[in-house]
């Protein structure tokens, strides 16, 4: 199992957002859905990708000495991404990391290795690893046998889902899995297809089998202003969120950009730039709170 093979991209260290207490973050790259608003889009794709950050680039050259994919031709810029074989020599020869793969292979017993080196900071701060991404059961087995090495080491483990896969990989990850941050981006099928390009009956029903299994779960929706924060997405939101059974707590998100520069990164158009960050998100809390929904503070 410590020899079993997976994609990440990160392994964020002193994270103390996803999850209690001080944890370490492995984000495992692929992700079946294209939210508008997602801050991770270097984890959409389940392969290595390139990278160009132009604000880095000190135009010296060198990618474009070494690239033989002719995907490079010119000192300070990428241009043609589709001829790119993702070889990794332009990223070698950048000095300013202007150009970077995104993506690599990574053993459980490698990761294992980083995860174990702040087991006192979990152990005195109540934390624990975190697997995001992406999605992390988009590569189950993975993430199972990392979940489960985790365990067998005493950690505290959570995941965070989308909920789009089938329920016998929730099921298998929930054995081995303290907490899950569930996301519930929008209740309407029609909204949900439009803004994450996939259909939400998979991920509500698994919901409500995971809510059935008694293990913990907070269900975390980012506010996008003008997309899923209107009156009637918050009372279907809030409908949802109370006829689940057992303990229901529900983590509103602000939305912000700051994920929109690995769009350009990645050669990608950012698609919500019409659409300014809100300060807070009191209007949209008051309207569950009436409604009698638990809001993680």
């Amino acid at each position: 199992m410590e020899n079993t093979k997976g994609l990440i991209f990160d392994i964020q260290r002193f994270s103390l957002h996803d999850g209690p207490g001080i944890r370490t973050t492995i984000f495992l790259k692929g992700c079946p859905l294209k939210c508008m608003w997602c801050h991770n889009p270097e984890s959409r794709l389940h392969n290595p990708e390139i990278a160009f950050y132009r604000t880095k680039c000190i135009g010296c050259g060198r990618c474009l000495q070494v690239c033989t994919s002719e995907s490079i031709t010119h000192r300070d810029e990428h241009n043609d991404r589709t001829k790119c074989n993702v070889c990794g020599e332009c990223a070698g020869a950048c000095p300013a990391e202007a150009l970077q793969i995104i993506g690599r292979t990574a053993t459980v017993s490698e990761i294992l290795d980083a995860v174990l080196r702040d087991k006192p900071f979990y152990e005195t701060s109540g934390g624990g690893v975190t697997l995001s991404g992406g999605e992390p059961l988009y590569q189950s087995e993975f993430s199972y046998s990392l979940l489960k090495v985790f365990k067998a080491n005493d950690l505290h483990t959570a995941v965070q889902t989308s909920g789009f896969c089938t329920w016998d990989k929730i099921e298998k990850a929930a054995e081995v899995t303290d907490l899950f941050h569930y996301d519930i981006k929008v209740i309407d099928p029609v909204k949900h297809k439009q803004f994450c390009g996939v259909d939400n009956t998979m991920i509500l029903d698994n919901a409500r089998q995971l809510a059935e299994s008694g293990n913990e779960v907070i269900y975390r929706t980012p506010m996008i202003p003008g997309l899923n924060d209107t009156l009637e997405d918050l009372k279907h939101l809030g409908e949802f969120i109370l006829s689940l059974p057992g303990k229901r707590k529900l983590d509103l998100m602000l939305y912000h950009h700051i994920g929109s520069s690995k769009y350009d990164a990645l050669g990608i158009e950012y698609p919500l730039t019409d659409i300014k960050p809100e300060n807070n998100l009191d209007e949209q809390k008051e309207v569950l709170l009436s409604l009698g929904v638990e809001l993680v503070s």
